[in-house]
């Protein structure tokens, strides 16, 4: 069941609050539409915080611009106000549970999460029958050990797939991942939550310019 909690108006677009009923507690949507969309961009966070994570506030910001509707879902767990995520096969059952409502305006939909939500795009994709996966921060392994590796869970998503992942993170840089059939931006100096350095030579608001810029064309490229 889908029911509209709330709804703010900006100079630039209408933002709407849609919270959904799924098997693993109650999701709530975020929607910052386009004004002539073409797609919808669904992007789940990770298991350390929401959808105030920077990356994910600069995709709503700007890619609506370019014809793509943005919709930043918090799983239910985080809705409950829990401070631990769940199990993945429940983060999971959390994301197929909002599919419907994201697919429910008659558009292709790109999967997309940051860290531990990039994973659950990846694992659900094909099945749910996205359009593409967007990978944020896609944690390849745990810090320290490299021998754990997720790149499974990427190297099978089955649709067309970008990661954008920071230089020096310490879940997997740029350089660690294996070859395979996705694209990859770097975000220069970039950590886990694409801050960088003052001495990067790199301010945060230009590291956001690239990872932004990065995903606009390529979802062009999507049509």
């Amino acid at each position: 069941m889908t029911d509209t909690t709330d709804s703010r108006t900006s100079a630039a677009r209408a933002e709407t609050v849609e919270t959904v009923d799924t098997e693993a507690g109650t999701a709530r949507i975020t929607w910052h539409p386009a004004r002539k969309p073409r797609l919808v961009l669904a992007a789940g966070h990770g298991a350390g915080g929401g959808i105030e994570a920077r990356d994910l506030r600069a995709l709503a910001r700007v890619l609506p611009a370019h014809g793509v509707s943005v919709a930043l879902v918090e799983q239910p767990w985080r809705v409950a106000g829990k401070k631990v995520a769940p199990a993945p096969r429940t983060l999971d059952t959390g994301w197929r549970g909002v599919w419907p409502a994201l697919a429910g305006r008659g558009l292709p939909v790109i999967s997309a999460g940051r860290s531990a939500g990039a994973r659950v795009a990846c694992r659900t994709a094909a099945e749910l029958g996205a359009r593409a996966v967007l990978a944020l921060s896609f944690p390849l392994h745990p810090p320290g050990k490299p021998e754990k590796s997720r790149a499974a869970e990427l190297l099978d998503a089955g649709v067309p797939t970008l990661v954008v992942q920071g230089g020096n993170d310490p879940f997997g840089r740029p350089e660690e991942f294996p070859p395979g059939s996705y694209e990859m931006a770097e975000v220069p100096y970039g950590d886990h939550g694409f801050g960088v350095p003052k001495r990067a030579g790199i301010t945060e608001e230009e590291a956001m310019g690239l990872l932004t810029d990065a995903v606009a064309r390529w979802t062009a490229a999507l049509g």
